[in-house]
């Protein structure tokens, strides 16, 4: 029995030893190897996470593949934009990553690529159906190869990244994969390293490996103020979400960074595109445009935010989560390990600290997303009413949700695509206005669930 639960809107994530057990991974790889036949793919890079069960899973889901005549890379324990990087660098039929990312060590999962596009939505249900129902394609010969991808990704980096004075940086990371290419980057590009929790164990045993959470950061807070470090890094567990704080401590959320890096990249680049989410703060779309920049506002997800960027060729884009993007001098895919390089690059270029550059952006008062429970089978229809109850009174985006615009702030309400709840947000330019915009959302929101009956 394949739980349908597990195939999300992004990627595919269970509980290692019971919702993923070999019956479960084989048929799953069966779903995934139709679809490449399908597509006419023919080599597909396969890589993990440090997780107890990922050499399992990994080592059965590469076999499964290679039956049906598709040709395995096996890039065995690496961060997951490694694999991505595989397989733009090799125009390689697709990936798969095995990670679940920031959960539990009990869990894991597939990150799935079909050439160099993320699987989402209706393809990763696909995969579902197929394994499931069928049809698979005709067995034939494949193979599985290792290879050994990181240094190509390393030197690559190194090559187009140069740091033009010495800085020193705690690099957190939070014992994912993270912790293999990190410290070894940064010291190339002759940063000073201090490491914390670099060695890998997908047991997580220092702390959940999710840098959005501010409790997470906190030991790396503490060895920035210890060591006087210029900043501190901080990855998830598969080294594709960044968390930064600066050299006082102080973190910078995705969308902040996001601002340094438009900036940047709108000097040489007037006028390009950058693109965020619905959840982003409004400051970051009046920098963009104040530096010249066409901003972008769109839907949430790394999948939809990556799709976006190469439809419009887009430079940059990132997410309140620290996914970033960078399609200048990049490939598009989100990397935490490379945006880190880029900061680096950023503030070695320049004589200001990163508390310096922190204070020119904007000061604004805003909430952390916030998660209503809200059902399955309702929480879509609450965020319509919602958005049609302030549409009759006020300014509301509804690419992704409803983001409603108040005279001093907005509020954004979404149905999550993962779980049965509202993804909320709130901004306002004063606190006063942040309590008054969030009584007001919050009182509609909950009439509405209970004339819906949620």
């Amino acid at each position: 029995m394949i739980n349908e639960a597990m195939f999300r809107e992004y990627d595919i994530r269970g509980l290692a030893e019971t919702e993923l057990s070999d019956p479960v991974v084989e048929r799953i790889a069966m779903g995934a190897a139709a679809v490449y036949v399908r597509e006419g793919k023919k080599e597909i890079a396969v890589g993990m996470d440090g997780r107890p069960s990922s050499p399992r899973i990994k080592e059965l889901f590469s076999r499964t593949l290679a039956r049906y005549g598709l040709d395995v890379i096996d890039l065995g324990l690496v961060p997951t934009p490694v694999a991505y990087f595989a397989a733009f660098r090799r125009r390689l039929g697709g990936a798969v990553i095995i990670t679940a990312s920031h959960n539990p060590s009990a869990y894991n999962g597939f990150k799935v690529m079909l050439g160099t596009a993320a699987l989402y939505g209706d393809q990763v249900k696909e995969i579902y159906r197929l394994a499931v129902h069928g049809p698979f394609p005709a067995e034939a010969q494949g193979s599985v190869r290792p290879e050994d991808m990181l240094p190509e990704y390393l030197d690559y980096i190194q090559r187009n990244i140069t740091l033009k004075r010495k800085l020193r940086v705690v690099v957190d990371g939070g014992n994912g994969t993270g912790g293999l290419t990190a410290p070894e980057l940064y010291r190339r590009l002759g940063a000073e390293v201090i490491p914390l929790y670099c060695d890998v164990d997908g047991r997580f045993p220092n702390h959940h490996p999710d840098p959005t959470v501010a409790e997470n950061l906190r030991d790396m807070i503490d060895a920035v103020r210890a060591h006087g470090a210029d900043l501190g890094i901080g990855l998830d567990g598969d080294a594709d979400r960044i968390g930064v704080v600066d050299n006082l401590g102080r973190i910078l959320w995705g969308d902040q960074l996001l601002i340094l890096f438009a900036r940047d990249i709108l000097k040489d680049h007037p006028g390009a595109t950058i693109i965020s989410e619905v959840k982003a703060s409004e400051v970051l779309f009046a920098e963009i445009k104040r530096h010249g920049g066409k901003p972008l506002m769109w839907k949430a997800g790394h999948s939809l935010i990556k799709k976006k960027l190469f439809e419009v060729n887009a430079l940059a884009a990132g997410e309140v989560s620290g996914h970033v993007f960078f399609n200048d001098k990049w490939f598009g895919f989100d990397d935490a390990v490379y945006a880190g390089a880029r900061l680096l690059e950023i503030l070695a270029a320049g004589k200001a600290s990163l508390a310096e550059l922190f204070d020119t952006i904007p000061r604004v008062f805003n909430t952390p997303e916030i998660r209503v429970d809200c059902g399955d089978q309702v929480k879509f229809r609450v965020v319509e009413t919602v958005r049609d109850h302030f549409r009759a009174i006020r300014p509301v985006i509804d690419i992704d949700g409803a983001r409603i615009t108040f005279p001093h702030g907005w509020a954004l309400v979404r149905a999550s695509n993962t779980q049965p709840s509202l993804v909320l947000r709130f901004e306002a330019d004063s606190e006063q206005e942040l309590g008054r915009i969030r009584q007001e959302v919050n009182a509609v929101i909950r009439r509405t669930q209970a004339e819906l009956g949620d």
